[in-house]
């Protein structure tokens, strides 16, 4: 059947693997399970609901961890013809107010553990009709001064079971995502069925129907919902929640996953306790006690990852595939697969997708770049010229259609005698030293500064009593192999980490 709709995968995945097991999750220490067949028929009632309450084609937004529950609300939103929100479960009360704003949200679906702002919501966001809490038994009114009304979602789907249908135009703009940048204002992503279906569905991994995966990142980004989620259930896969960052080690022997997402930030860490690990014990062995016992495959993406840190996964058994994308593409651009690794590169151009550069920046067009900025014009006409998506991105593509990315191109240092230079570039050799927890470099006084947040638990391991000698000396040799107006001038050391996006990447403006 064809596919251009998150409605057809769900009802493809529905009537290919029936009663297979969809989604397995926790409740409390209780490991239960949703079928393919059991999935379809939830989302359908979350669609009844909608229109029970007049929110059919209205923004209705989610907020909280990865649950069931949370997808079930994606799906039965943007399958009914409505506008999905998810919201970064990690922001202020505040904040998430002023977003849930700006996208004109009509319902606001949550998470007890975020109560705090929908409790804010329901007195600073008139827009609202109604919210829907996730944890909730009985459906009330809103607490304070607000006489919301506030659903309990599984009365939700209880009381309006059956079948669903809606015609959808696979090119209407069906979810708001919010980019957490490094710089500037968040904008709010506009992305059709269209533009995700054809990102799950375009490249064929050869992952094996029934392949167990477990959900680690946000689920409000782009990459977590279309590869762990929209992609898992095209495939047939059964997909694992992990219910919390605390219990990622306990719940990879529960569910002993095959395959994980992870960005490159904690696979850094994950392959310093594997280095910390007994010598005596065989590699693979510490793999299958750290992992479960059954992870084949990473796929890596969200930032630079050290190429030397693949080969060393591999020594474990692992192999890690690196990709490439952006909320703005749904958001995969490239990637490597098993068959077809360039170990520095990020990967080949997805089949539906071509790329040139312009000014070395990398530009790419094809079914899954967005239809622009929700209610910003201006920003839109900057990143898009005649269906070109302008990247931010300083990079090449080689003859095999293989990605390679350099830098970015809004954080260039542009020097008093013309010269740029990429701070990724340097930081990506400072990484290199276990010490170096995180680093940022910048321009600062005319010079280029390195400020880096230094691991002390490694260097109470390695017992290194001069932190800031070592990073010196590591500063030193860098600027060897340098030209001039590329050394770094300036070293700066910090007690505390650095203030981050949601997805792990250190703000810039700090």
């Amino acid at each position: 059947m064809a596919v251009n709709t998150m409605k057809d995968i769900i009802n493809y995945s529905a009537e290919r693997y029936q009663d297979q097991d969809a989604f397995r999750y926790k409740v409390k220490k209780e490991v239960q399970s949703r079928t393919y067949r059991q999935l379809k028929e939830d989302c359908e009632a979350f669609s009844r609901g909608l229109e029970g309450r007049g929110l059919l084609e209205k923004h209705i937004a989610v907020i909280g961890a990865t649950s069931y529950f949370w997808i079930t609300a994606y799906f039965g939103t943007v399958n009914s013809g409505g506008v999905i929100v998810p919201l970064d479960a990690g922001l202020p009360a505040d904040d998430l107010c002023e977003l849930i704003n700006r996208a004109d949200v009509s319902a606001l679906v949550y998470d007890d553990l975020r109560k705090d702002a929908a409790e804010a919501a329901a007195l600073k966001c008139p827009g609202l009709s109604c919210m829907i809490s996730m944890q909730a038994e009985e459906d009330r009114t809103a607490q304070g001064d607000s006489l919301l009304p506030v659903l309990s979602f599984q009365k939700f789907l209880a009381d309006h079971k059956g079948n669903f249908d809606a015609e959808l135009d696979p090119d209407r703009m069906c979810a708001i995502l919010f980019t957490s940048g490094t710089t500037g204002i968040s904008k709010g992503v506009m992305l059709s069925h269209r533009n995700l279906a054809d990102n799950a569905v375009c490249l064929d991994m050869k992952i094996p129907v029934g392949t167990v995966s477990m959900t680690l990142l946000p689920i409000h980004h782009a990459y977590c919902f279309t590869m762990d989620i929209l992609k898992g259930l095209y495939i047939g896969a059964v997909i694992c929640i992990n219910d919390s960052i605390m219990h990622v080690s306990r719940n990879m022997k529960l569910f002993k996953p095959e395959i994980i997402l992870l960005v490159p930030l904690v696979m850094k860490s994950i392959y310093a306790k594997l280095k910390d690990a007994p010598k005596v014990l065989p590699k693979h062995l510490v793999a299958r006690e750290a992992f479960g016992g059954r992870l084949k495959t990473i796929c890596s993406g969200g930032a630079y990852l050290d190429p030397e840190l693949i080969r060393r996964f591999a020594e474990y058994g692992i192999t890690v595939l690196q990709g490439y994308g952006m909320t703005e593409c749904s958001p995969v651009i490239s990637t490597n697969l098993e068959w077809a690794n360039k170990i520095g590169s990020v990967g080949k151009l997805l089949p539906n997708c071509e790329a040139k550069v312009v000014d070395e920046e990398l530009w790419v067009k094809g079914s899954s770049v967005m239809l622009g900025y929700y209610k910003m014009p201006e920003e839109t006409a900057a990143a898009l010229t005649d269906g070109w998506l302008h990247t931010g991105d300083l990079g090449y593509v080689d003859e095999d259609n293989y990605v390679y990315i350099t830098g970015r191109k809004k954080n260039l240092i542009i020097l008093e005698n013309g010269e740029n230079v990429s701070p990724e570039e340097l930081e990506n050799l400072l990484y290199k030293d276990p010490l170096v927890k995180e680093v940022l470099v910048r321009e600062n006084g005319f010079v280029i500064e390195a400020e880096i947040f230094p691991d002390e638990e490694y260097a109470k391991k390695k017992k290194i009593r001069n932190v800031e000698e070592h990073l010196q000396a590591l500063v030193d040799q860098i600027n060897k192999g340098q030209p001039s107006y590329k050394k770094i001038h300036s070293l700066k050391l910090r007690d505390t980490e650095f203030q981050k996006t949601s997805s792990k990447k250190i703000k810039r403006n700090q």
